[in-house]
């Protein structure tokens, strides 16, 4: 029990996500669980999971994965993210080898996680805060374990090893994480001071620059985010918890 506190305090104590994410995966690890995936949407809609460039996607796959799964769209078809879709909880893949009703996309998935060494391991699905977002975690274990292996480490651990998942998926959802979508300080800092309810003259004072210079910052966050409004950037940001950054950058 000190062990599994030990680690949950170093999991809430974690300063970025590069941190979390290496405590995370190396106590993984320890279980038999080489390789771990985690996404998180906050845009899911009843056909789509989102942009992918708006994910939140960590995983110490190899790249040759990454490269089929994600860019190449397999993972539309995967059976443990349908599952995850549907569930909350924790669930075994011995499932997805023995259902009956699988599709040829489904079976295409299953014969590529197989090719890759993806054949044992669970699914964790993060409860929802909403109907839009959802969160879920791949553990695959490492290559010569099989099913039957990881369910009896499972029995004896998987409570824990759930608590574990849970508390570092509440932690990433407190740092900043930037993805692909990344903003300068500067864009940051007037996205605040609009979030803050000024406008575009009181940030150009605030700042010491033109408004011309402000509505330029405001048009650059606008593309980097991906959205049409300053209202919605505004949003977006503080969902990646990038508004109020304490960082060194520097530049403008």
């Amino acid at each position: 029990m000190s062990d599994l506190i030990a680690h949950l305090e170093g999991l809430t104590n974690a300063g970025s996500v590069e941190e979390l994410w290496n405590i995370h995966t190396n106590k993984m690890r320890e279980y038999g669980f080489d390789r771990v995936m985690y996404g998180y949407t906050r845009y899911r809609t009843s056909n789509s999971l989102g942009d992918p460039q708006d994910w939140v996607l960590l995983s110490n796959q190899t790249p040759e994965y990454m490269q089929v799964f994600f860019d190449e769209g397999l993972y539309y078809n995967a059976p443990m993210i349908r599952w995850a879709l549907a569930n909350d909880g924790a669930c075994a893949w011995r499932w997805m080898v023995e259902v009956d009703n699988l599709t040829d996309e489904e079976k295409r998935v299953i014969a590529f996680n197989q090719k890759m060494g993806v054949t044992a391991g669970y699914t964790i699905s993060f409860r929802s805060i909403s109907e839009r977002t959802k969160a879920a975690t791949a553990l695959t274990a490492r290559p010569g374990l099989d099913q039957a292996a990881v369910d009896k480490t499972w029995e004896e651990h998987g409570d824990a090893i759930v608590v574990m998942n849970n508390v570092m998926h509440l932690k990433l959802l407190t740092l900043p994480y930037t993805g692909d979508r990344h903003l300068t300080k500067r864009q940051r800092e007037v996205l605040q001071w609009v979030g803050d309810g000024k406008t575009t003259q009181d940030t150009a004072i605030l700042l010491g620059l033109t408004p011309a210079t402000v509505e330029k910052h405001l048009r650059l966050a606008r593309e980097a985010l991906d959205v049409e409004t300053t209202a919605q950037a505004v949003l977006k940001a503080a969902f990646y918890n990038q508004m109020f950054v304490i960082d060194g950058d520097t530049d403008t």
